[in-house]
């Protein structure tokens, strides 16, 4: 089966993209529990699972050293200690392991994010608590970010956040923004309909901060942790403004826009 999946591909090759997400970044199954898109191979045992997490681990490891372009899905195999055949098994084509890192740093994220936000009911700080967790879980990989960004840039691209590939991972971050807010003493004074488009904005918001975090060469990112230190308050308050009747006109027109422009253009649904 592992050469089969591997026939009329070349090292390289790109392909439609998906990725794994919760319950877990390992489990080989998707946000509703279904099968994963794209028709890659799920995962059904410990030794299969170990398998899928070293050829992904590898992957990462080699796209530091040597590039993301100049990464082969032989190379990936060779290192892992793996037949191409059975990387090809678990990641159709490079892509696929970039949405697998995806997922797998999102699950990171949210699980320590939770941690850290536990007995908090601040809602601004919950907000810097999340996004802070964010730029530690993603410190190991600042130094080769640029490159994924190139492609996710591109508004075709599967690696794109905006994408519908990407739509498992963007999930696990949009849940997790949702318990932000749902957790704090602010939600209950929100408006219903706010409360619900909310975690959809949060995110966008975290994708300000990741576009500024990969240009960022300051040390530790000193700067993006500065930008986040200063505008979780000025979030929180404009978003608590919204609970008086006098922004109630501004805060529906806010809504219309998102409604109407910027939640059409997130992918909903992973591609199968």
């Amino acid at each position: 089966m592992d050469d089969l999946a591997a026939t009329n591909r070349t090292d390289g090759e790109n392909g439609t993209a998906g990725a794994p997400a919760v319950p877990g970044p390992e489990s080989g199954l998707g946000p509703d529990g279904g099968p994963l898109p794209g028709g890659r191979a799920q995962p059904k045992t410990d030794k299969s699972e170990a398998t899928r997490a070293l050829i992904l681990e590898t992957a990462m490891r080699l796209f530091q050293e040597r590039g993301y372009e100049k990464t082969t899905m032989r190379a990936i195999a060779t290192e892992a200690g793996v037949s191409v055949g059975n990387a090809y098994y678990y990641f159709s084509a490079k892509e696929f392991l970039i949405q697998g890192f995806y997922d797998r740093m999102t699950y990171d994220h949210a699980a320590d994010a939770r941690n850290r936000m536990a007995g908090t009911r601040d809602f601004a700080e919950r907000l810097e608590i999340a996004l802070t967790s964010w730029l530690d879980t993603a410190a190991p990989y600042h130094e080769f970010a640029a490159q994924f960004f190139r492609t996710a840039a591109d508004p075709t691209s599967s690696l794109s956040p905006f994408s519908n590939e990407s739509h498992p991972a963007r999930a696990t971050a949009v849940e997790l923004f949702r318990e932000v807010l749902q957790g704090s003493e602010l939600a209950p004074k929100l408006d219903a309909e706010l409360v619900e488009l909310l975690p959809d904005v949060l995110w966008l918001y975290l994708m300000i901060v990741v576009l500024y975090w990969v240009f960022d060469r300051t040390e530790d990112t000193e700067r993006t942790r500065e930008f986040v230190r200063r505008s979780t308050p000025m979030a929180a308050r404009v978003i608590n403004l919204s609970r008086y009747r006098v922004f109630r006109p501004i805060v529906r027109d806010a809504k219309g826009l998102i409604q109407d422009f910027i939640l059409p253009t997130i992918g909903k649904t992973a591609v199968k």
